[in-house]
């Protein structure tokens, strides 16, 4: 099919949820993929953060395609060898307890607010069921995560909103502690804002946040969606802040290009969720745990994190040096980069003509690169981007 096909097709039987590039993408290795008509791009998005090991890993297709030839799909009535392997992996990174694995960062996120709610509820009853987020915050597109979510745009159309939910200024420790009321169960945080701009949380704060949590018995929830995955030079950003929270949450990257997420809480909130109170069809489906067992046994070794840490500094420097830019943040390989003309819609789509995929978040341009991208695809990428940023 031409790309003209598809766009059409596209346009007459999809609901028109996105804004989409002008590019139908067909194939990949690496940090390169192609479109219909054969036209390579260097990818600086991984899928928004979710390809952490490039496009068809012979490591990560070895262990999808054995998976998928030996068993697809199970119940969770039945007990699964993968999701329990999976499982005590994340447990064993992350310090934790208890995992409740699921299809998405939104899902992971609603099951982190469950808890939170029926924790408060079994010890102190009825009434104890707010939680704060922060301004600017995203944590995903159901209902309540969209309610969870600190930003007045995506609070339209689709009233009622759930309830129970109040926003506070990140880096912000008076604003927050004036919002604490008998009413607050949890505080739910990104520790770097992605869709909201690739916002860093200062670790004064985040270290004062967690200090009032343990104070008052109010649960630490931490949205690791986007962050995690040693996306940040840390397998969980958490770690870079030196806090251990009660709850995070868990999805993009881990599975390397297929849906999951976990739910990963601490030893205290073990057993809160019980038979029934929570479940899903496809969580921990035997491939997308495979998946996410092949990318954890490979993204977490000091070697590896070493290099997503060298590879973000040597990106943000040559970043640093080109014209148009005002501002670069953020951390490992989870960057933004403001622009002096505030034009980031038109770099990228200029990107795509010239063969690089970058990403936007609100006015800025964000990067989120394959975590094992070449030093030779990044310069490219770069002078690709370089060549547009200063037209």
């Amino acid at each position: 099919m031409t790309f003209e096909q598809i766009k059409n097709d596209e346009q007459q039987y999809m609901m028109h949820t996105y804004g989409r590039f002008q590019t139908a993408l067909v194939s990949g290795k690496g940090a390169v993929v192609k479109d219909v008509n054969d036209k390579e791009y260097i990818d600086f998005t991984s899928g928004i953060g979710v390809n952490s090991l490039g496009y068809c890993d012979e490591g990560w297709v070895k262990a999808v395609t054995e998976q998928a030839s030996t068993l697809q799909h199970i119940s969770n009535l039945y007990y699964s060898p993968l999701q329990t392997e999976l499982s005590k992996k994340l447990c064993e990174i992350t310090g934790m307890d208890k995992v409740f694995l699921c299809n998405s960062g939104a899902e992971a996120n609603e099951c982190a607010i469950k808890i939170a709610r029926k924790y408060s509820f079994d010890k102190y009853g009825d009434g104890r069921r707010k939680i704060l987020t922060l301004v600017n915050s995203f944590h995903g597109r159901t209902v309540t995560t969209l309610s969870a979510t600190g930003q007045d745009v995506f609070h339209n159309y689709f009233f009622p909103f759930t309830g129970g939910f109040d926003y506070v200024k990140a880096n912000d420790i008076a604003d927050l502690k004036s919002h604490i009321d008998d009413e607050v169960c949890a505080v739910f945080i990104e520790l770097i804002q992605g869709e909201g701009g690739v916002m860093p949380l200062s670790k004064e704060f985040v270290n004062e946040v967690s200090e009032v949590c343990k104070e008052k018995d109010i649960l630490l929830l931490v949205d690791e969606v986007q962050t995690g995955v040693s996306r940040t030079g840390a397998v969980y950003c958490f770690q870079n802040y030196g806090i251990q929270p009660d709850v995070i949450t868990s999805a993009k990257g881990l599975g390397g290009g297929v849906p999951i997420g976990a739910c990963v809480c601490s030893k205290k909130l073990s057993d809160v969720m019980s038979a029934g109170t929570h479940g899903t069809t496809f969580g921990g489906n035997p491939i997308a745990c495979a998946a996410a067992i092949e990318v954890l046994s490979r993204v977490t070794s000091n070697s590896f994190l070493e290099e997503v840490n060298k590879k973000g500094n040597y990106i943000r420097a040559k970043l640093s040096e080109m014209g148009n830019v005002r501002e670069v943040r953020g951390m490992g390989m989870m960057i933004g980069i403001v622009t002096e003309k505030d034009n980031a819609k038109q770099v990228a789509a200029e990107c795509v003509d010239n063969g690089l995929l970058i990403l936007t978040a609100k006015n800025l341009i964000r990067l989120l690169p394959p975590l094992t991208i070449t030093y030779e695809e990044i310069d490219k990428g770069l002078s690709i981007l370089k060549k547009v940023m200063e037209a």
